[in-house]
């Protein structure tokens, strides 16, 4: 796949995220990735991005780090392209893995 900006690669890589998830959860994200939810979506991803790095602790995980950081990459531009690449690469593996 080719892209024309980082951005447009993130905003591919959410959507294919939520066509993995319920529709709750979906609509849950959608509404994250909105304009005006930025100052939920910013402390939301910096508490999960601290919270993996407790992933030792029950309930804390080092999933909260990489959705902490997809979060922080809808208003970080250098986290943008990695993110997507890494999301990619993630239902890449979750489509492999239900082939199987």
């Amino acid at each position: 796949m080719q892209f024309s900006s980082a951005r447009q690669e993130l905003r591919v890589a959410f959507k294919r995220i939520e066509a993995e998830l319920p529709p709750r959860l979906a609509r849950a994200m959608r509404w994250l990735r909105h304009r005006d939810s930025r100052l939920i979506r910013i402390p939301a991803g910096l508490a999960l991005m601290i919270g993996g790095v407790f992933s030792f602790l029950p309930v804390l995980g080092a999933w909260m780090l990489p959705l902490g950081l997809m979060l922080l990459a809808a208003d970080v531009p250098p986290l943008q392209r990695p993110m997507a690449r890494f999301a990619h690469w993630c239902l890449g593996l979750l489509e492999r893995f239900r082939r199987r």
